[in-house]
């Protein structure tokens, strides 16, 4: 990339870091069910007809005081004054340029039925910011390693389960048998149950599977009129999936950043997604692309993931940077804590 074009992509960033916010630590239940707490998806207006897509995200620490971070692909800043009340929500967002000088913007918004909106006011003038609630990906959603026994016979399948953006449930079954049409997907308060219809030869079997999630193991019981198997699985990908918090090592010094990982290995770094997070073992690897106009920016992560720690290196045209990181364990009644 230019530099000219890469110090563009630079100030876009320091403005898309308007674009997602997360208030961090331990989900009480008051705020869960209803409030600020949460994921929302917002769009920020700025200029003349300029928009872009954000993340907010709310929730508070252990001692049950509101805090904050502002999430860009340029890294982390902490929020101040962060307040919910009645249906208010106001934080200020404060930044500093090379030179240590400080700018603050100040934000006032409203959150009703399921929406949010307001205004982030400071020097460079006023956006607005409107969005609504997330919806949560439920737990199921992922691939699962299936094994049970036919007979003598010790059988895995990978079970594939997705969710659309109404979040209906939908999936698929591969093994060494071939491949398993599964419909009827159900999951609920860790009780997920789904339809098997497989083909042998000429003939069609239809089975139905019931069992619970704990953690990242699922067991459960094929039902057919054959009789049942037990059916053990484990999620795919578990060591990787979750909240990291990670520390960029630079030439003025390190900063600090964010990387979610989905249940189906989708991801986002800061606010840049991620189409598919690959793990081998222990080995990690992902690509990001940013484009303007026709110009675009390619960034490749290579690393390694163990006990919860990651190590690894950032690579761009521009050069490579150091990553370390830790991945937040949540943890229910308290804020998440690093491990």
């Amino acid at each position: 990339m230019e530099p000219k074009v890469f110090r563009k992509a630079v100030a876009v960033g320091l403005l898309a870091g308007m674009v997602m916010l997360t208030v961090q630590a331990s989900a009480q239940p008051q705020a869960r069910r209803g409030g600020a707490f949460g994921d929302w998806q917002v769009k920020v207006s700025f200029g003349e007809d300029r928009q872009m897509d954000a993340i907010l995200s709310f929730s508070r620490n252990a001692e049950g005081q509101q805090t904050g971070q502002w999430i860009s692909f340029m890294g982390i800043n902490d929020l101040k004054d962060v307040a919910v009340q009645d249906g208010t929500l106001t934080f200020n967002w404060v930044t500093r340029n090379r030179e240590g000088q400080e700018a603050t913007s100040k934000f006032t918004g409203t959150i009703a039925e399921g929406k949010l909106t307001g205004i982030l006011a400071g020097a460079r003038g006023e956006m607005k910011v409107e969005g609504a609630r997330a919806p949560r990906t439920p737990r199921a959603v992922g691939q699962w390693e299936m094994k049970y026994k036919i007979g003598e016979r010790d059988i895995t399948s990978t079970l594939v389960i997705t969710a659309d953006k109404e979040g209906v449930l939908a999936g698929e079954m591969k093994s060494q048998r071939g491949e398993s049409v599964i419909s009827d997907v159900q999951y609920e308060r860790g009780a997920l149950s789904f339809k098997r219809t497989s083909k042998f030869q000429d003939r069609e079997f239809v089975s139905a599977f019931e069992g619970t999630l704990e953690g990242d193991a699922l067991k459960g019981v094929m039902k057919s009129e054959r009789g049942e198997i037990s059916v053990e699985g484990t999620r795919i990908g578990a060591a990787i999936i979750g909240t990291w918090n990670l520390e960029i090592a630079g030439e003025q010094g390190s900063r600090k950043q964010r990387l979610t990982v989905n249940p189906d290995l989708s991801g986002l770094y800061g606010t840049l997604p991620i189409k598919q997070i690959t793990l081998e073992g222990d080995k990690v690897s992902f690509v990001m692309v940013m484009e303007f106009g026709e110009q675009r920016f390619e960034m490749n992560f290579e690393g390694a993931v163990a006990d919860a720690k990651m190590i690894g290196e950032l690579k761009t045209t521009r050069g490579s940077q150091k990553i370390t990181g830790a991945k937040v364990v949540r943890t229910a009644g308290r804020r998440p804590a690093q491990q």
